[in-house]
């Protein structure tokens, strides 16, 4: 394993140039072969586990979910108060930032951005759950994609560039799970289910993300620093995608589905027979108008 890792490390450091040495000896960092495994391990649980649960009963989960998801919630409060305030004491430029001109400062969003990192490995959890709960709806391309590529991406991102313009989208990210999983955390407690509102307007605040991601990422481009452009260029490409699954995922989770009450309201429901509620077909219904959670 040692000399496997010494032959990526050679041909990734010919490939992205020297590694930052502030993070030298940190958790998973100084060899890519763990991450890579921790996500080929996440595909094929996502590939095995529902077969697994196939003859068995669903988990309810509903404890552990609660505490998971406050856990996410205060750790991404965590993760947005300690980025915003550590741009604030380094004097970050919006428009482009090096990666060692903010002083202390560049170490302390070092330091968030690896906990951001390790968050996406905890994030896993998310897909396991649903295996778990056998709500495999919501295992969709966009939310593997997502939860696969981030690890990833953020293991050569804590390597290379740890900190400077990085900061932006983890910033905005940190922001919008805590919106996300304190929803997801509540909605697992049936008695608040009636007053939860804003899941639509999550996937919306996620849209915005990637594009002021892309126009901030942009700024580097047009008024170039110190941060590599590489970098930049592929920040652009990954939030682009991101724009295009999402979109999808908006349009047929909300707006197609808001048309198809509209029609059903109008041409009458099929689930009322003679005046009596086909309780099997209203379930049905139901089941079908569940949204699907993203990432």
């Amino acid at each position: 394993m040692e000399s496997l890792d010494q032959t990526i490390n050679s041909y990734l450091d010919v490939w992205l140039g020297p590694r930052d040495p502030r993070v030298k000896g940190w958790l998973l960092l100084d060899n890519y072969t763990p991450t890579f495994i921790f996500s080929v391990l996440y595909l094929l649980i996502v590939w095995i586990g529902p077969k697994y649960m196939q003859n068995k009963q669903p988990f309810s989960c509903r404890g552990i979910l609660v505490v998971y998801n406050v856990g996410l919630t205060l750790l991404s409060f965590f993760m947005f108060y300690e980025l915003v305030t550590g741009v604030w004491e380094g004097g970050y430029n919006f428009f482009c930032q090096d990666t060692h001109s903010g002083g202390e400062a560049d170490m302390k969003i070092v330091r968030v951005l690896w906990w951001y990192y390790f968050s996406k490995l905890i994030e896993f959890m998310d897909t396991f759950f649903f295996i778990l709960r056998k709500n495999y709806y919501q295992i969709t391309v966009l939310h593997v994609y997502h939860h696969a590529s981030m690890l990833n991406i953020w293991w050569f991102v804590m390597n290379w560039v740890p900190c400077g313009h990085s900061y932006f989208g983890a910033t905005l990210n940190s922001f919008i799970h805590v919106l996300m999983y304190s929803y997801y955390g509540l909605s697992a407690i049936p008695a608040m289910r009636p007053y939860l509102w804003w899941k639509k307007y999550i996937t919306q605040g996620q849209l915005i993300q990637f594009v002021l991601t892309i126009f901030q990422t942009s700024c580097g481009v047009v008024w170039p620093c110190a941060f590599p452009m590489g970098w930049l260029y592929f920040q652009i490409s990954y939030m682009i995608s991101l724009i295009i699954l999402f979109t999808n995922f908006y349009i047929q989770t909300y707006k197609k589905k808001a048309s198809s009450r509209r029609k059903e309201y109008q041409n009458g429901s099929t689930a009322a027979v003679n005046g009596y509620t086909n309780s099997f077909s209203s379930l049905e219904s139901n089941v079908k108008q569940r949204k699907q959670r993203k990432d």
